[in-house]
């Protein structure tokens, strides 16, 4: 045995991963409260190596924020606004399907669709933005909405969750997001989203739409009011929820950024948190196959270095990314492909590109890679919002990656 495992506290943790038992809520406190990252980035990847080799995946994807006009004011956000607020957009379907041809013309397999709960929006709105989008391409795959948005759509279109859902599924819905889960306790969702629907409402949208034979990922955002023993309760309740459907995919470590939001005395988590995080929740959720590190708010230096910590996807293209943008981050707005696989190759790992469901895509040529250069939106481009709105209004919930 290695003697820095041999003189650290967390040995016989260390000892139980290795030998592939389940560590429990004790032993997940016990990694939290440790400061011995070199341990836990140790076991996190004899875990990750376990799973998935040598391989890092990346998907060739695009992110369509719909709209930021939300009935929600939760304090951690800094992404919503009330209709007449400065900075208030929304998208219209012809704005939407002209970015989705677009990002098709550079090879994309994804659009990954969230946006604000938005007061006006009619349900054949959701309905007509998916059918359109997979008209465009029949293999393109819709990952839209969080479970917060789902119940939205459940009260505007005046349908039961199930049949939300299914009815969704048949206009084109081909995986649920992960956001909006934030931290589950209720003690804590009453400071950061107050308004924000209960964890069981969350995990109960996920467990149906698992029952429907749909797949999703799951998030937990960490860095503001939360303590360690709430984090613990959260990924067990996820870990209960994939024991019982095996419907997610992945799992995603959220980072708060305070500014811009309700809460900017907070600091966020710093990055050796974020890694921290990320290795625990592979050593933790041993029933779930994948870790994203998303670049998009860890940087892409940091997301190398947790591709040795437990992490073994690194997200995609994205292009556009708003949420975190609005929040201000410094981070680029979307990735060329060849960068990503750059990125990958430095750290010794593999790069393979996989579709929304973790299967791996042959690549083609250099037309399918994604320009550097973030694309700066002007103003009605992004369809801003004034007396005198447009005809559809938009949509969604601050869910972010996942």
């Amino acid at each position: 045995m290695n003697k820095l495992i041999e003189r650290s506290e967390l040995r016989d943790i260390y000892e139980k991963v290795e030998a592939a038992q389940r560590i429990n809520e004790d032993d997940c406190l016990r990694l939290y409260r440790s400061q011995d990252l070199a341990v836990i980035g140790m076991m996190a990847n004899l875990v990750r190596e376990r799973k998935n080799g040598n391989v890092a995946y990346y998907i060739l994807n695009r992110h369509i924020n719909y709209s930021n006009i939300c009935i929600l004011d939760c304090d951690f956000c800094a992404f919503y606004r009330r209709r007449r607020d400065a900075g208030a957009y929304e998208y219209n379907l012809p704005q939407m399907i002209e970015k989705a041809q677009d990002a098709l013309k550079l090879g994309i397999t994804e659009i990954h669709i969230v946006g604000g709960l938005h007061p006006s929006f009619k349900w054949d709105y959701y309905v007509d933005m998916l059918r359109s989008l997979k008209a465009l391409d029949p293999k393109l795959h819709l990952k839209a909405f969080t479970a917060i948005e789902i119940l939205h759509l459940s009260w505007v279109g005046k349908r039961s969750v199930p049949e939300t859902l299914a009815a969704l599924r048949e206009a084109g819905l081909g995986s649920l997001t992960g956001g909006g889960a934030e931290i589950f306790d209720p003690e804590v969702r009453s400071v950061i989203c107050h308004a924000k629907e209960s964890a069981e409402e969350w995990l109960d949208v996920h467990r149906t739409w698992h029952k429907l034979g749909g797949r999703s990922t799951c998030t937990m955002l960490i860095g503001h009011v939360e303590k360690e023993h709430h984090r613990v309760d959260h990924l067990r309740r996820l870990r209960d929820l994939q024991d019982e459907t095996k419907g997610f995919t992945a799992f995603v470590t959220l980072a708060f950024h305070p500014d811009n939001t309700k809460l900017p005395d907070l600091t966020g988590p710093s990055g050796y948190d974020v890694l921290k995080t990320l290795a625990i929740a592979r050593i933790y959720l041993d029933n779930i196959d994948h870790i994203k590190a998303y670049w998009i708010l860890m940087g892409l230096k940091l997301a190398q270095v947790s591709l040795s910590y437990g992490v073994d996807d690194l997200d995609g293209t994205v292009m556009e990314e708003k949420i975190y943008h609005m929040a201000g981050a410094k981070t680029p707005q979307e990735m060329a492909r060849e960068e990503l696989v750059k990125a990958i190759h430095e750290t010794g790992r593999e790069p393979v590109q996989r579709d929304s469901l973790y299967r791996p895509v042959k690549t083609g040529g250099a037309g399918h890679g994604v320009p550097t250069a973030t694309q700066a939106e002007t103003g009605s481009d992004l369809g801003l919002v004034g007396p005198a709105e447009t005809a559809y209004a938009g949509a969604s919930n601050e869910g972010g990656a996942a």
